[in-house]
């Protein structure tokens, strides 16, 4: 039974519910993915979750160009000029020409729900949590975006026993770290480059505040688990796996990195939303890459996976 402290009614921005994930935390998880993000990684797999409002995707191999979008958007926001086919800033995403599409060519990413209708979905895998130790993981975009959202859904799963973990970069406030780490039993942190000049020209933001809340969580006695994505060209060299694995071995009880190969998947979706893919044509780090830095953590008496949690 829900704790009654719980606010069901907080509202947040859900974009996607993904089912029987094993490689973002401990057992068969489901994850929330919120909406919105204050750093701009050029490799951003879910570029539809960097803006926090709902959002109209247009995929245009779906299209049919019956016009049915045009004729029932009030704002006449549907523009057969663009590539993109929606014109962002008049859309005030009501959803009428998504509802209308008769060949699935726009879709809605992002949905307001309730505390309340997503514990309702979670409880649907309740029995794979209990069998296999599993639980909830919130992620985005940056789920701490959201925080209020975030700290009564994680009072929610914590009171129906459900294990909880959030995804995040910690480019965050120290006050909002402080609410959440209570209800969390897991926080996968991503450190992306540990130079904070580079970290800046890649992703938006300087590093200096994800480090000092590495230091943060890693004192709340909450778990930490380090996470990289490996992107040739960026953070691959040797230098900075070396300096990512002193700084990991300086945090207290902190003893694991996990190493996540660079991928294209996702870029598809940014012509949905008419953004540019800012990413290089690289390929991805080979297996014989990936171990190498694998072998450079390992020499600091740190765990090291390639991939997520499994």
């Amino acid at each position: 039974m829900l704790n009654e402290t719980v606010n069901l009614g907080e509202k947040g921005i859900v974009f996607d519910i993904q089912r029987f994930s094993v490689h973002d935390g401990p057992g068969i998880r489901t994850i929330v993915f919120l909406k919105g993000c204050p750093l701009s990684c050029r490799w951003c797999s879910n570029p539809e979750s960097q803006c926090r409002e709902p959002q109209v995707m247009f995929i245009s191999k779906n299209c049919i160009g019956c016009g049915k979008c045009k004729e029932v958007c009030p704002v006449n926001a549907v523009d057969f000029k663009l590539p993109y086919r929606i014109d962002q800033e008049k859309c005030i995403k009501c959803g009428k020409c998504v509802e209308n599409c008769y060949a699935n060519a726009l879709e809605m990413s992002g949905i307001e729900k309730t505390v309340e209708e997503v514990i309702g979905e979670l409880k649907k895998d309740n029995m794979y949590y209990r069998r296999s130790g599993g639980g909830i993981t919130l992620s985005g975009g940056e789920a701490l975006v959201q925080v209020d959202f975030v700290e009564e859904l994680l009072k929610g799963c914590r009171a129906n026993r459900w294990n909880t973990a959030v995804e995040t970069a910690a480019f965050t406030s120290q006050q909002v770290l402080r609410r959440i780490l209570p209800f969390l039993d897991l926080v996968l942190m991503d450190i992306k480059h540990m130079d904070s000049k580079k970290h800046r020209e890649y992703i938006g933001q300087g590093n200096e505040i994800i480090l000092e809340n590495a230091r943060i969580i890693a004192g709340s006695g909450t778990q930490l688990i380090i996470r990289v994505p490996v992107i040739p060209g960026f953070n691959d060299d040797e230098d900075n796996i070396v300096k990512l694995s002193e700084f990991v071995v300086s945090l207290k009880n902190v003893r694991e990195i996990h190493l996540l190969p660079y991928h294209r998947l996702g870029e598809n979706k940014y012509s949905y939303l008419g953004y540019k893919y800012k990413m290089p044509p690289i390929d991805p780090p080979s297996s014989k890459d990936m171990n190498r830095l694998k072998n450079i953590v390992e020499k600091f008496g740190l765990v090291c996976k390639i991939g997520g949690v499994s």
